[in-house]
């Protein structure tokens, strides 16, 4: 999907404030606010825009402790791992969840009030189920955002380069 200058700046500019008003953005981007507007709605029917959210601060919901914790599961069938997901998608404390190829078949990003419920969970939740293998927990001292992705760039959006001919 090719993405024009303003699609890009739009994006940039939506990114660092989801909140900022479409008179605000296309002033940002110079563009006339209908412009703006239809660009953006154009941007959501495509599906390069998936919604807006809240930034929320972890600690301040009573879960300061961060882990990432990788799973394998054996065996491997998709009906296993499948159910696995879902079940894992569905406990609180839960971040993030990644589907990996690997050592491990799924990489949890959890927050939890402390380390001892980081332990009961691991130890009580996760390693009482049957189709856990192996478990590996790495507490993160501290988790950083890329606040505004860029599109990559493609084969035909990238500057050619010329050989120097003699």
């Amino acid at each position: 999907m090719e993405l024009d200058a303003l699609d890009r700046a739009l994006l940039r500019a939506i990114q660092a404030d989801a909140r900022r008003s479409n008179r605000d953005l296309a002033s940002a981007v110079g563009v006339a606010p209908s412009t703006s507007l239809e660009r953006l709605r154009t941007l959501r029917r495509r599906g390069v825009i998936r919604g807006f959210t809240a930034e929320v601060d972890l600690a301040a919901l009573g879960r300061p402790v961060q882990a990432l914790v990788a799973v394998r599961i054996r065996p491997p069938s998709r009906k296993i791992l499948e159910e696995f997901r879902e079940w894992v998608r569905a406990l609180p404390g839960i971040v993030g969840l990644f589907v990996t190829t690997g050592d491990h078949d799924f990489l949890l990003h959890l927050a939890v009030p402390g380390t001892d419920h980081l332990y009961a969970f691991v130890i009580d939740r996760l390693t009482e189920r049957k189709e856990v293998a192996d478990v590996h927990t790495s507490i993160v001292y501290e988790h950083l955002e890329t606040q505004i992705i860029d599109p990559a760039v493609t084969s035909e959006s990238k500057p050619s380069r010329r050989r120097n001919e003699r």
